[in-house]
């Protein structure tokens, strides 16, 4: 290499280049390219030019490999699935409220039928801002970070509950009491809209690549924790408080403990550190601006993906388990009991099925253990309906175990990591919640409700048909919407997420 009279940069060669390239800065490497570029050093130039470009840009976190142990993992696993289990325990308890209380409490002036719909329809709220939530609190979430973003969800939903523990009724406030109730649970649904995401990445962005459907499957069991603190609530207090007792005052007392619940969560979660995604983001300077915008702007598409994914598991997983509340005890004649009986021992096989299943997904591919999943709801639905029909107490337990704790659990499993590896850790907050709470317009919200009308359409359309024809045949479509989004997904298992 010739002298310049004014530049004197050290010769370098190319192994030497590749090794110092990180700690050149821009100017360094301008320089060196123009000195080159005079020497005519045209593939050493286009080499600097490639470190000069790595240099500007941030240093995205890199593929963990290193295996992290379960021990190591047990602290974090505890605080996003305990706070989790708090918010889902609240909002399920409104679900199992507004089939067997609330219509008489809330809405007297209706018919039956009616009243159940209209309490549908305000459980339906809940589901409509989820959304919401997560947009709100993604956008803080990817900005302030992820752990003070799950404590401030944690404390609007305990708000949200206690206040709906104490709210008057119909007979006393009169059109302002489902007014209210509407409001807290709007409240209540985008706290739970908020919450899942940053459980998920708690747990996602401190654990290794390999495993990442395994990590991020623990938050996930924070559903049937919830489902079975809740219906064994609402079960032990019919009991304490049995008949009018119960609407009076029996179903407020379980939202009023939720409070000892909420403290417990907050100080488990105020102990927990920043994950370590965040923290390079926020060392590089590289926060997002307005992520949620952003998100929706550059990747509108993955999150419309990711939201038709669920159909299959969303829309049936509130069958299953609210809707079923009303059917088998109006139109099968069942005891309440055996139905919150049945939820419950399929909540704890849950528990045990969705980290199992995760597992898998992380040996054999999510995508391929998804689809598999959504072909086995699609077989099951007629098979569900029949068994529920036959009114024997064992056929309708086990029909109320598989669908939730096989069916529901093999597509819940893998499905946090399966959406949120599709974001790049700038905006996975925002673009993990949207992705998910989405699916609570489009499938799981107006689920029991679509299913209620298609039960009155059953006398002039199918006379010949058993009546739960056509709501098993929605399941059926549900299961071709979330086959065909997973076929358009990439897969991820077993390697890096996303970049920005």
């Amino acid at each position: 290499m010739g002298n310049c009279p004014s530049i004197t940069p050290p010769s370098l060669t190319r192994g030497e280049l590749a090794s110092q390239e990180a700690q050149l800065t821009q100017t360094q490497v301008l320089t060196k390219c123009m000195y080159l570029w005079y020497e005519c050093h045209q593939e050493d130039v286009y080499e600097l030019f490639l470190a000069g470009r790595r240099c500007s840009t941030v240093a995205l976190p890199a593929k963990n490999t290193t295996p992290i142990t379960f021990r190591e993992m047990l602290p974090l696993i505890s605080a996003s699935t305990i706070g989790a289990s708090i918010e889902w325990f609240n909002f399920f308890l409104y679900g199992f409220l507004a089939v067997t209380v609330f219509p008489q409490l809330f809405f007297p002036t209706l018919d039956p039928s009616a009243g159940a719909i209209a309490a549908f329809t305000t459980n339906f709220v809940g589901f409509a801002a989820r959304p919401i939530g997560g947009a709100f609190f993604g956008w803080f979430g990817d900005r302030i970070g992820r752990k003070s973003t799950l404590v401030a969800t944690l404390l609007l939903m305990g708000t949200a509950t206690i206040l709906m523990g104490i709210l008057p009724g119909y007979a006393e406030i009169g059109i302002a009491a489902p007014i209210l109730l509407s409001l807290l649970r709007f409240l209540q649904g985008m706290a739970l809209g908020g919450e899942w995401s940053g459980s998920i990445l708690l747990c996602m962005e401190h654990g290794d690549d390999q495993r990442r459907g395994f990590w991020t499957s623990w938050p996930q069991t924070s559903v049937p924790i919830g489902l079975a603190l809740s219906a064994l609530a609402v079960l032990l207090f019919q009991q304490l408080y049995p008949g009018e007792a119960f609407t009076s005052i029996g179903w407020r007392i379980p939202c009023l403990m939720s409070s000892a619940l909420i403290i417990i969560g907050l100080y488990i979660r105020l102990h927990i550190p920043e994950t370590p995604a965040f923290q390079r983001i926020k060392g590089a300077q590289q926060i997002a601006k307005a992520p949620p915008l952003e998100v929706l702007y550059y990747h509108w598409r993955v999150v419309c993906l990711c939201a038709l994914l669920r159909s299959a598991e969303n829309a049936p997983f509130y069958l299953f388990t609210v809707f079923v509340l009303s059917y088998g005890a109006n139109v099968i004649q069942l005891d309440s009991s055996l139905l919150y009986t049945g939820i419950f021992f399929s909540a704890i096989i849950t528990f045990v099925t969705i980290p199992i299943f995760a597992l898998i997904s992380d040996h054999i591919g999510r995508k391929r253990w998804f689809m598999l999943g959504v072909i086995l709801m699609a077989l099951f639905a007629v098979p569900y309906f029949a068994l529920l029909q036959s009114r024997n107490p064992l056929l309708v337990v086990f029909a109320i175990v598989f669908s939730i704790g096989i069916c529901i659990s093999w597509l819940y499993g893998p499905e946090a990591s399966l959406i949120a590896e599709h974001f790049g850790p700038r905006l996975r907050y925002s673009g993990a919640s949207l992705g998910y709470q989405l699916a609570s317009i489009t499938a799981g919200g107006p689920a029991p409700i679509i299913a209620t009308y298609l039960l009155s359409l059953h006398s002039p359309l199918t006379a010949d048909l058993p009546p739960y024809i056509l709501i098993a045949f929605y399941i059926m479509c549900m299961a071709v919407i979330s086959l065909l989004a997973a076929l358009s997904l990439k897969e991820y298992a077993g390697q890096q997420p996303a970049d920005d």
